[in-house]
């Protein structure tokens, strides 16, 4: 790859991670905010949902508006909003200021997201979108990994409130990079309108349609099958491991080896094997994983091999990733942005359900959790494989 493509992936990598980055920066905090804020766990978690729900609602938007706009004028402005909002959450003086403040956040977490996914598909098909989507998976892996890290690291220095004003000045960087370094990808002749009209047809069309609707399934649910222990992480890695919030990294550092891994992989294997061979191999290391977790709880006590099979189930959903989302996006060849909207919906969408609902059920056992994740990798080989019933028309 070339030095100029390496740089763009880069920087998609990093407007890509920005969203689940303001996610894992500020969980090591979560008891230092609730002791400071007065209030409980269960509400200082329900900032996560605070977060998800209008990211998963904004996710409709980011999408037909770079379709309509241009792909740059609506990162810039969600990054700046962005900035914006970390302020909001760093000046809160109550857990109900925070919920605003994380709310305003999710509106434009994800247009850095939403709008990558379509650059990669505006400038490469085929064997080369998949290699870049790979290489981008690899960097946007790291983001895990580094931000409890950092996040511990200024709960010690600057308390928790420099945590959200770290985030600001992040987001603050990146909307002047990429007003700097960012190319526009999508030329007025091929821009649609944003009007009702317009976006009823394109999103009707998504919907109705029975492949679209269940490779995106499959992608979240892959996806929530190890998202569960990040949302659980405070209670997973504190009350039951037995770790500090300094120790975070004991959790991240290794499921990300396992998602960057899983991405080199997918990048050598574009071209070499057909994507359902790609995810048939994915399936395979995720289930044994997934089966492996449940039979270590079962026959001994937590401790620190709890996290071994998470890695391994983090290889095959960073393997199946790509193939997933390209075999999506290329059913919509017209608008890649509300295509990659609908995508991020059904992300969001799913990964707010588990933070407010299905997370809090899990939490207090290891065992349920690795039936949990048992549970989100079957349904996504169900949904994967009913969507192979069906043939990849495109939608107009």
């Amino acid at each position: 790859m070339n030095p100029e493509l390496r740089r763009l992936a880069i920087l998609l990598a990093a407007l890509s991670a920005m969203g689940p980055f303001a996610i894992d920066t500020y969980l090591p905090a979560f008891p230092a905010m609730a002791n400071d804020l007065r209030t409980t766990d269960l509400a200082v978690q329900q900032t996560l949902a605070a977060y998800m729900i209008p990211f998963a609602f904004m996710m409709f938007w980011h999408g037909p508006l770079a379709d309509s706009h241009g792909r740059r004028r609506v990162l810039i402005l969600g990054l700046g909003g962005f900035a914006l909002a970390s302020v909001v959450c760093a000046l809160a003086p109550s857990i109900e200021w925070l919920w605003l403040g994380r709310a305003l956040q999710g509106m434009v977490g994800g247009a850095g997201m939403v709008v990558a996914r379509a650059v990669v598909r505006d400038l490469y098909a085929g064997v080369e979108a998949q290699k870049l989507m790979a290489m981008i998976a690899v960097l946007f892996a790291i983001a895990p990994a580094i931000a409890p890290l950092i996040g511990g690291g200024l709960l010690l220095v600057t308390g928790w409130r420099g945590i959200f004003w770290f985030l600001a000045l992040l987001a603050a960087a990146l909307c002047l990079l990429s007003w700097r370094r960012l190319p526009e990808t999508l030329p007025p002749e091929r821009r649609h309108p944003f009007n009702p009209t317009t976006l009823w047809l394109g999103y009707s069309g998504v919907a109705r349609h029975h492949r679209f609707r269940r490779l995106a399934l499959a992608s979240a649910f892959n996806f929530i099958g190890l998202f569960i222990y990040v949302l659980a992480a405070p209670i997973f890695l504190i009350r039951l491991l037995g770790y500090t919030p300094q120790q975070f990294g004991w959790l991240f550092i290794p499921t990300v080896a396992g998602m960057m891994a899983g991405s080199t992989l997918a990048g050598r294997l574009a071209g070499q094997r057909t994507p359902h061979q790609s995810l048939l191999l994915a399936y395979s290391i995720m289930g044994t994983a997934a089966v492996a977790n449940v039979a270590l709880n079962l026959v001994v006590p937590p401790g620190p091999w709890c996290i071994a099979p998470l890695v391994l189930y983090a290889m095959g959903m960073a393997l199946a990733m790509p193939s997933l989302q390209l075999l999506a996006l290329d059913l919509v060849p017209a608008r890649r942005g509300l295509a990659s909207s609908c995508l991020g919906v059904a992300q969001t969408t799913t990964n707010a359900l588990a933070a407010s609902l299905i997370v809090p059920l899990l939490w207090n056992d290891t065992l349920h959790l690795a039936l949990g994740m048992a549970g989100c990798v079957s349904i996504g080989l169900i949904t994967y494989l009913l969507s192979r019933r069906h043939l990849p028309e495109p939608i107009n």
